[in-house]
């Protein structure tokens, strides 16, 4: 058997292999959270979600909905340098997203059972 057939046979499994992973993963909420960001993001996202009061009033004021806050908590990135994560007893993260073209910082207390949204900060 010459070389080109052994890469020929092994891109042809490795193919079926990957057409069979995307047939059985797809429609399951698997995850992929190995760096640091989504690791934090996704055991924020775990617990129950409070807002102080000062996330009370943005929210009646309208400046920003619970939505938004979601979407940060979601997709937006951990900023380890104005963190205290290991802040006993419970970590306070910065994390920084978009939302409506600027730049939002959320400040949140991850304890064992809850998360805290203490804090908003809207950059233009």
């Amino acid at each position: 058997m010459t070389l080109i057939q052994r890469i020929g046979y092994y891109l042809g499994g490795f193919s079926i292999g990957l057409v069979i992973l995307a047939f059985f993963l797809s429609g399951k909420k698997t995850s992929c959270s190995y760096g640091p960001d989504s690791r934090v993001l996704k055991n924020i996202n775990s617990k129950q979600l409070i807002y102080s009061q000062d996330i009370s009033t943005f929210l009646d004021n309208k400046t920003i909905d619970s939505a938004g806050i979601d979407y940060i908590l979601k997709k937006g990135d951990i900023n380890f340098s104005n963190s205290q994560p290991r802040q006993e007893p419970c970590s306070v993260y910065a994390v920084e997203g978009i939302h409506n073209n600027n730049e939002v910082t959320l400040t949140v207390e991850n304890c064992d059972s809850i998360a805290t949204v203490l804090n908003l900060k809207i950059y233009n």
